[in-house]
């Protein structure tokens, strides 16, 4: 997956967190994430829906 241009980071990070949050790169059919401290490290690969079924799911359960 090609998404060299198309990485933005997470509209939660910012100076109070050190910068340090996640970045998702999209294409018509996957979302990939990555760590933004080590961008050239593993990434992690969903399916679209996969993706949207997740977020779903972490806005049903929020973090405390």
């Amino acid at each position: 997956m090609d998404t060299r241009d198309r990485w933005r980071k997470s509209s939660y990070s910012g100076p109070d967190d050190g910068n340090n949050c996640v970045e998702i790169g999209s294409s018509r059919t996957h979302i990939t994430v990555r760590d933004s401290k080590a961008p050239t490290h593993a990434t992690v690969t969903l399916p679209t829906p996969a993706f949207t079924t997740f977020l779903e799911a972490l806005k049903q359960h929020p973090h405390p």
